[in-house]
């Protein structure tokens, strides 16, 4: 079976520095896949391993069956990073319609998607105000519409509701289902424990390694816990502290 995402022996150096060890993953189509870790865990490089934006030092990366980076790769997905990636000389329509003739999409369905994105993360009402002029919350939400613009098959998304309110993020969670459920998969980052609830499937990080992998239900009775703070805290070694 070809696995959308998948990960094996991964290992990336900086240096003398290892920030991950022997990375393991595989990420279904139809799966909302969490990684979940506090900030240093090596969520963020790994996702950047997905994605092609770095090479893994040692190890497999392979996105739809192809390794890890290519260019015919990184054009199957939809990578959304922490960093702000906009042009804020550009109106938020603008920098839809950029990215959009970036992925050769045609121009009638561009400005159909650009509209449908733009609702999903409600700013259709600022579509013509510069980014400059978005706040934080604006240009994460800007930066998501941007990575799901063109139906890829993956999306890489990197702490996506970062300054977004719950109303919005619950819509957005519920957008994401719908993304996987029509036969995408999807990587997310996350440190906020009720937000790996929501996930297919999740591998808990520390440290450069993934300590546990599952879904949310498998890992809470595996260790006989009701939530998933208790079971990343007992696989951290924690387990029991108040």
């Amino acid at each position: 079976m070809q696995h959308a995402i998948a990960l094996a022996g991964v290992r990336m150096n900086f240096g003398k520095a290892v920030i991950l060890h022997d990375v393991d993953l595989l990420v279904e189509v139809g799966t909302v896949y969490g990684l979940l870790g506090p900030s240093g865990a090596g969520k963020t490089t790994t996702v950047k391993l997905a994605a092609g934006i770095l090479e893994a030092s040692e190890g497999d990366v392979r996105i739809l069956g192809r390794e890890m980076p290519s260019l015919q790769g990184m054009n199957s997905i939809g990578y959304m990073a922490q960093e702000d990636a906009l042009y804020h000389d550009l109106t938020g329509r603008q920098n839809l319609e950029f990215f959009g003739r970036m992925y050769h999409m045609d121009k009638q369905m561009l400005a159909q998607r650009v509209d449908e994105v733009l609702e999903l993360v409600d700013l259709s009402r600022d579509e013509k105000k510069l980014v400059a002029n978005y706040s934080g919350g604006m240009r994460r939400r800007l930066a998501l519409a941007a990575a799901a613009l063109h139906r890829p098959k993956v999306l890489i998304l990197d702490e996506p509701t970062v300054g977004i309110d719950p109303v919005l993020r619950y819509e957005l969670w519920e957008e994401l289902y719908r993304i996987a459920k029509s036969g995408a998969a999807i990587l997310v980052t996350t440190h906020v424990m009720d937000e790996a609830e929501k996930c297919h499937r999740l591998a808990m990080m520390r440290e450069g390694r993934v300590i546990g992998e599952g879904s949310p239900a498998e890992l809470k009775a595996r260790f006989g816990l009701a939530d998933i703070e208790s079971v990343f805290l007992e696989l951290s070694g924690k387990g029991g502290v108040s």
